[in-house]
């Protein structure tokens, strides 16, 4: 590494304290440099600095001129419809008759004089960069926000929002993941948050031009306005501010800006394994309660302590409730799906060819019949996709049990776990003794089971069941309806056993099969089907001449009457 040339400066000074009459000839021999910069050197301990050579004139310089009157107008003009470094050089050939410049010697250019353009015509108007604290009132202000999270749902990696209201004064925050970021949600995310906080803000919430708000952004801070938005906040009485468009308006609502990636780093790192969204909002609200307790930088108190002085000067949340679904009335395909936003999901299949009443919320999609809910899906948001349950063919699978094993249903019913091992044994148990048809059949008789009793329960039959080496459907209720007799009653475990097996009356030969897979050898069990045919009664008929004798007495009794008469 070379020496500096201040270092030279102090060798050269060194030496000549050291030996005076050393001359400057030896010294600039010594360190192989001129005598003018011994001379330097002794004159001064700092060495000057080098002298730059002149600025060497641009190629551009005959036409820098229309180079900046061609950036000036490009201040005003359209974001889409500005100069670009090709059109600069090809208007300069042709307007100008200049062709000397590369196309890197004008993009340098430009590249440094560009910016310096933007600043000379905002000078007298333009604004200092930079940031000046506000201070809020109680009560008066809150802001809003989608953030992207990602939430391991279901054993499957999902891309959804969280919907973040902040309130400015306090920093008391309501957090709510949903699907995507939808009207529904935004409008449930307000509703929940609103009944978290107990009141609305009296004077206004800040948003960005979001989607579900804002059709169209106008002139300043004019917005049209979506109308399901403007009657929600017209229920509630909320006033909205809309902060400018882009990255400078994010600086408008700063706070719930870090609110969002704050939270998302502290509770959302790893992301969450959950089963539902409602699992996982039930979390988040317990962990905004737990967060009462924290204290915002600066302030000696807690969120929870100043919120509640702040809710004094809130404005009261109106009496009757809102509805955030929004109502559909699609018509049910031959397929048993209807088409909801382009995603497609599973009814009964007795509404086939029908409208039914659909109500589109955030997180789930419900279908009516009447005021019943016939249907409830998780809401779907990537287009084309599906949903379907498989209590919803089974009528249609009687009809044509042979589709079952291919349905789309099945499939989705074993991805979700609904359609257990305890299922599949007992289907292929049914198939080995009835046939294919027959057997699938049986399957679906049990599965038509689990509309009137729990599923733990209805599992719990079936195992039972195939521990006795029978797949009736028949003995799967009743040993159903025996596991939750011993559940209500308290009694441990469900009887394995052989069940009450009367010597007269054998086991149907149905019944007798081979031991289930994987399971254990175990005792017959009768079948309802037995019981239902009564032993013969050889008792003689009863007699009825005590009836004779009563008709006898009534016709006696008219003709004394008669007489009387």
């Amino acid at each position: 590494m070379g020496k500096s040339r201040a270092w030279l400066f102090e060798q050269i000074r060194r030496d000549r304290r050291a030996d005076a009459s050393v001359s400057g000839r030896a010294l600039a021999k010594r360190y192989g440099v001129s005598r003018r910069t011994v001379r330097d050197a002794l004159a001064m301990p700092v060495p000057p600095e080098r002298k730059k050579p002149p600025p060497r004139a641009s190629v551009l310089t005959p036409v820098a001129a229309e180079i900046d009157a061609m950036l000036r107008s490009d201040i005003e003009a359209p974001r889409k419809q500005k100069h670009t470094i090709d059109r600069i050089k090809t208007r300069l050939a042709v307007e100008y008759d200049f062709d000397l410049a590369s196309y890197s010697t004008i993009r340098d250019y430009v590249r440094e004089r560009r910016p310096q353009l933007v600043l000379e015509a905002k000078e007298g108007r333009r604004h200092l960069e930079g940031m000046v604290p506000q201070q809020k009132r109680p009560g008066e202000e809150a802001e809003v926000d989608f953030a992207d999270v990602w939430v391991d749902l279901a054993g499957q990696r999902t891309k959804c929002v969280m919907f973040t209201l902040r309130m400015s004064y306090s920093g008391k925050a309501v957090h709510r993941v949903y699907a995507g970021a939808s009207q529904e949600a935004f409008l449930e995310g307000h509703l929940e948050a609103f009944g978290v906080l107990g009141a609305v803000p009296s004077r206004h919430i800040r948003y960005d031009n979001l989607r579900p708000a804002v059709k169209q952004v106008c002139f300043g801070r004019n917005r049209h306005e979506s109308t399901r938005w403007v009657s929600f906040r017209s229920w509630f009485g909320v006033t909205p501010f809309y902060c400018t468009p882009g990255e400078e308006g994010a600086h408008e609502k700063g706070g719930v800006e870090h609110e969002g990636g704050r939270f998302r780093r502290k509770y959302l790192v790893p992301p969450p394994q959950v089963d539902s969204l409602a699992e996982l909002n039930a979390t988040l609200a317990e962990i905004d309660e737990a967060e009462d307790t924290r204290h915002v930088q600066g302030r000696p108190t807690s969120i929870g302590f100043d919120f509640a002085a702040e809710r004094e000067h809130m404005n009261p949340l109106p009496a009757d409730g809102y509805d955030c679904g929004q109502d559909l009335t699609p018509t049910v395909h031959r397929n048993g799906r209807i088409t909801v936003r382009q995603s497609y999901y599973s009814v009964p299949a007795r509404f086939i060819g029908m409208q039914v009443r659909v109500s589109l919320r955030a997180n789930e999609v419900l279908v009516f019949d009447g005021r019943t809910v016939v249907a409830r899906h998780p809401r779907l948001t990537r287009r084309y996709t599906y949903h379907d349950i498989l209590d919803h063919y089974l009528e249609v699978l009687l009809v044509k049990p042979g589709a079952f094993a291919g349905a789309a249903a099945l499939a989705q019913a074993r991805e979700e776990g609904t359609f257990t091992s305890a299922h599949e044994a007992l289907w292929a148990a049914a198939r080995t003794a009835h046939g294919e048809r027959e057997g699938t059949r049986a399957l679906i008789e049990v599965l038509l089971l689990h509309r009137q009793l729990p599923a733990a329960a209805v599992v719990a039959g079936i195992e039972t069941v195939l521990r006795a080496k029978s797949c009736s459907a028949e003995l799967v209720a009743i040993e159903a309806r025996k596991a939750m007799e011993s559940d209500s009653d308290g009694r441990p475990g469900i009887a394995t056993g052989p069940g009450p097996l009367d010597a007269d009356e054998p086991a149907a030969e149905e019944d007798a099969l081979p031991p289930a897979p994987g399971g254990e050898e175990g005792g017959q069990v009768i079948s309802l089907l037995t019981r239902r045919t009564l032993p013969s009664d050889r008792r003689p008929p009863p007699s009825v001449s005590k009836y004779d004798r009563l008709l006898k007495r009534t016709s006696t009794a008219k003709e004394s009457k008669e007489g009387t008469a």
